[in-house]
């Protein structure tokens, strides 16, 4: 128990000089740019930024899977000579219906429709009245929302990424949220354009019957934006913008105005190859977000792969398209529903309180230390130190967010180290008070003060990761930095205070104990 190997100390020095070495990267710049030069970030409210709360529009989730249920049943169909009349579809309930176009074809209808309706789909299918009425089940469609705020994160990382925003904080809450926090960021109107904007790019024919103002069957009436016309569009959708690999702004060798070009992928390709070359002569528009951006008539096959999009682009408006369209498309909107902002010189003032909280606790926990304990009070102090240090480590390896609530975690991790000292201390002074030798004073300190010391920081332990897994927001921060603090606690109470009193004793052969 009082005995430590060569190797044991020397790998005892080697964590905590490590750990001083990771903590560099927070106080100078990095001597060559190769070098993984790991640091802690600042939160919001440290840093200064914005911070964003988005909600998916589960209403326009419902209605796209209703419009691609749609074209589904409709082309299963006519796949099987089945026509249909008196088509419906009710957006509050979810449903759709028609009636055969020949009576008592119900069931067989419902058959040809088994693919879209069988075990494990989220349509269910029946006959009422006369009408087969497909409808959308509840659960799929929450389960279908859960995996929209899963993809949506990902696309709006990568869209914020793309506009040069340096460590973007971007969560999940509840089962229809996300929370953006960008600090540095005080003019968030940029990002809420990006993030606002769907982005969902079709390529679609234009109807043949362009007259009047009533879109023909199979078409809906858009809005172009560069003549504010409005142009009957084909529901099919020709091809699909998710098949595209690539999108850049450029400039236009003809006019010299911005553009935006794009690829497709080998699908992508094909069919805008096919649809291009059997339409010679018609209209092509391309539409985001369900308005006409442009909708130019093909005059050639495009086979290439590649494509162009111009309009009244600025350089700004034309990169932001490209950054959307190289992100991906939002399965659903993403609509702003709280924001706010801090200022840069609030995050200041924040920093400055912590810090000088922080400082002001550790001191005095150091006085109290020394004037109780002494020589043992010295030694635990230089625990607390390595303690704060290693925290500070693991929180730079892992290139942590550290906010408010995580410098009040740091604080009560201290305090908490501290009463693992108090604890073995005190139990060195009771052996030492019941007549027992230095060495048997230490050593049944050390065992009586261990198991209460590890009991009560594994349940802290447990709590503080409960608290990291259900927790949101600030209150994630504060428990990571808890758990993290309860193992370095343990680290330095029980491996390096009890290496510089064994040492100490070693060295010494103190007659008795300085406590």
């Amino acid at each position: 128990m009082m005995y430590y190997s060569r190797s044991t100390m020397m790998g005892v020095l080697g964590v905590c000089l490590l750990g001083l070495l990771l903590c560099l990267p927070n106080f100078m710049k990095a001597p060559a740019a190769k070098l993984p030069w790991r640091q802690i970030h600042l939160g919001l409210d440290l840093r200064g930024g914005s911070y964003l709360l988005l909600r998916l529009d589960r209403e326009s989730l419902a209605a796209d899977r209703l419009q691609s249920l749609e074209d589904q049943v409709k082309q299963a169909l006519i796949a099987k000579d089945l026509g249909y009349r008196a088509f419906r579809k009710d957006a509050a309930s979810r449903t759709l219906s028609f009636l055969p176009r020949d009576p008592g074809q119900e069931a067989q209808s419902l058959a040809a429709l088994s693919a879209l309706t069988g075990s494990g789909s989220d349509v269910t299918g029946k006959v009422d009245d006369g009408r087969v009425v497909l409808t959308l089940e509840a659960a799929a469609l929450q389960q279908r929302a859960r995996e929209a705020v899963t993809q949506s994160i990902e696309i709006v990382r990568r869209r914020i990424d793309g506009t040069g925003a340096v460590d973007p904080e971007i969560t999940r809450q509840g089962d229809d949220r996300i929370v953006v926090e960008l600090p540095g960021i005080s003019d968030p109107e940029h990002i809420k354009r990006l993030l606002g904007t769907t982005a969902k790019m079709t390529f679609r024919l234009l109807a043949n019957d362009t007259g009047g103002s009533i879109a023909p069957p199979g078409a809906t009436m858009m809005e172009d934006v560069s003549t504010h016309a409005m142009l009957p569009v084909l529901d099919h959708v020709a091809v699909d913008g998710a098949a595209l690999t690539n999108a850049a702004a450029s400039i236009d060798q003809q006019t010299g105005e911005w553009a935006v070009t794009f690829s497709f992928n080998r699908a992508g390709a094909r069919a805008f190859a096919e649809t291009t070359s059997q339409n010679v002569g018609r209209r092509f528009a391309i539409v985001l977000d369900n308005k006409v951006i442009e909708a130019p008539v093909i005059r050639t096959p495009i086979t290439g792969g590649n494509g162009q999009i111009t309009g009244n682009f600025s350089a700004q408006t034309a990169t932001d398209l490209a950054v959307m369209l190289r992100a991906g498309a939002l399965p659903a909107p993403l609509a702003v529903i709280e924001q706010r902002s801090i200022g840069p010189s609030l995050g200041a003032d924040s920093i400055r309180a912590g810090a000088i909280s922080l400082g002001i606790g550790f001191l005095l926990v150091i006085v109290f230390m020394a004037l109780f304990y002494g020589r043992f009070g010295l030694y635990a102090n230089i625990a607390l130190l390595a303690n704060l240090v290693l925290m500070t480590a693991i929180l730079s390896l892992f290139e942590a967010t550290l906010t408010l609530p995580g410098m009040a975690g740091m604080l009560l991790t201290l305090g908490m180290a501290v009463d693992a000292n108090i604890l073995i201390n005190e139990r060195i002074r009771e052996e030492v008070g019941r007549g027992r030798t230095p060495l048997a004073a230490m050593q049944t300190g050390f065992q009586k003060a261990s198991s209460t010391i590890i009991d009560s920081n594994a349940t802290a332990f447990l709590a503080h990761v409960m608290l990291f897994v259900f927790g949101t927001g600030p209150v994630r921060g504060f428990a990571l930095t808890i758990t993290i603090g309860i193992v370095t606690t343990l680290f330095t109470t029980m491996l390096l205070s009890r290496l510089l009193m064994v040492r100490w004793y070693a060295l010494t052969r103190p007659t008795e104990l300085p406590v």
